[in-house]
């Protein structure tokens, strides 16, 4: 029959286990970080007037300036 292999200590497990749940502390962490940062990205773009023509907030000059003739 196969051997099976031998349990690894507890004290190790232990350290593995706390190492893996700071992994994941800093990952969500930096998850939050690039959420906020997108957040912003996407309130800067809406401010763009590059962005508010497409989006009918603002006339094209060309209609602006004939409409104050």
């Amino acid at each position: 029959m196969t051997q099976k292999p031998p349990l690894p200590d507890r004290e190790k497990v232990k350290q593995t286990v706390a190492q893996m749940r700071e992994v994941c502390r800093q990952f969500d962490n930096l998850n939050l970080a690039f959420d906020e940062l997108i957040a912003q990205i996407e309130a800067d773009i809406r401010k763009s007037p590059l962005t508010a023509y497409p989006l009918g907030k603002i006339q094209p000059v060309s209609q602006a300036t004939e409409s104050e003739r």
